[in-house]
């Protein structure tokens, strides 16, 4: 890596600086195969569906992908449906909450070698953002103590009161960057998820970096990305 081509670095959170992916992925399973279960849906969600349907992508957006894909197609709903509500929202925000009681429960430790490349990039004087389709990115932030080290946050919040479509649209991540001063080509966009890498690949960044944390290397190079690392420490 030669740090000096780029001006920001943008982070993915969940898998990228905090391995909130484990939770999402718990949340996920609960509610989804309890929904499944009550419907007599013989085939259930698997950790595999997480990685195709709903990884990276907004929550909304999640639930409709992977109900899609078990040809199930409900009401849309509305952001302040009940979790009991059978609409995509309903179910949505159901996900939500299970996700921060696990939270609140369990709290978070960030990835020590994505700590180490932090500390790194913000001695160099690089500017660095989290991008993230979670609303919930500035409380995990605050769970794992890194809520002051990033000056811009475009998350779930940010991108509904913008109009910013989810990824794999690159929307929220050129809005970060332009947020920091950076031109895409001397922005680096740090992603697990396929959804995110492929959004980083349609800006036309000057570098895209994949985190395998179970998407894989392949998959992660198909998508777009420029190098495949398994911890952020490998980049300094």
């Amino acid at each position: 890596m030669d740090w000096n081509l780029y001006d920001a670095v943008l982070f993915d959170l969940d898998g990228v600086i905090t391995p909130t992916a484990e939770l999402h992925m718990r949340a996920w399973s609960e509610m989804l195969n309890g929904y499944l279960t009550a419907r007599g849906v013989a085939e259930p969600y698997t950790d595999d569906d997480y990685f195709t349907y709903v990884d990276g992508k907004p929550r909304y957006d999640g639930v409709r992908s992977f109900l899609a894909s078990r040809g199930i197609h409900l009401p849309e709903g509305e952001p302040s449906d009940p979790t009991d509500a059978e609409t995509v929202c309903g179910l949505g925000n159901k996900k939500n909450d299970v996700f921060n009681a696990v939270l609140a429960r369990d709290g978070i430790a960030p990835f020590p070698g994505s700590v180490k490349l932090i500390d790194a990039l913000e001695a160099r004087g690089i500017g660095m953002a989290i991008v993230s389709s979670s609303k919930n990115a500035r409380t995990v932030l605050r769970a794992a103590g890194l809520e002051d080290r990033f000056p811009v946050v475009v998350d779930g919040v940010v991108a509904t009161e913008r109009a910013l479509p989810g990824k794999p649209n690159p929307d929220t991540f050129l809005h970060a960057g332009s947020q920091l001063g950076a031109p895409p080509a001397r922005v680096v966009v740090v992603e697990d998820a396929v959804s995110g890498v492929a959004a980083g690949r349609a800006g036309n960044f000057g570098l895209v970096v994949g985190v395998d944390r179970g998407a894989g290397e392949r998959t992660l190079r198909d998508a777009g990305a420029d190098v495949v690392v398994n911890d952020l420490e490998e980049l300094l």
